[in-house]
């Protein structure tokens, strides 16, 4: 499996020559918890939030201590996060590698 990582430059533009192709997972979703979910319940800490685009799971960046958000893609199938960081309109689909617009 090719390694699943988040975007190392989230201001990055939009790839239009590699498509998503899981735009059918993303969904009306809210985020699961006020903080990274998974670090909330073991005590954690957290850098920077991202929610999953399939069902509104909160997790903590590639950054954080505990990498959540890319642990739930593992555990989930989930490709799609965006982030929850003010001001940040962007989602990346760890699958294709490839930054969108929210």
């Amino acid at each position: 499996m090719p390694e699943m990582t988040e975007p190392s430059s989230p201001t990055a533009e939009p790839t239009a020559e590699t498509p998503c192709t899981h735009l059918e997972m993303i969904h009306d979703v809210s985020p699961s918890a006020a903080g990274c979910e998974d670090c909330l319940k073991i005590g954690g800490r957290w850098v920077h939030l991202r929610m999953c685009m399939t069902c509104g799971h909160s997790g903590c960046c590639d950054s954080s201590p505990n990498r959540h958000a890319t642990a739930h893609v593992h555990s989930t199938g989930h490709p799609v996060v965006r982030s929850l960081e003010p001001g940040e309109t962007w989602m990346w689909c760890y699958i294709d590698k490839v930054v969108l617009e929210a």
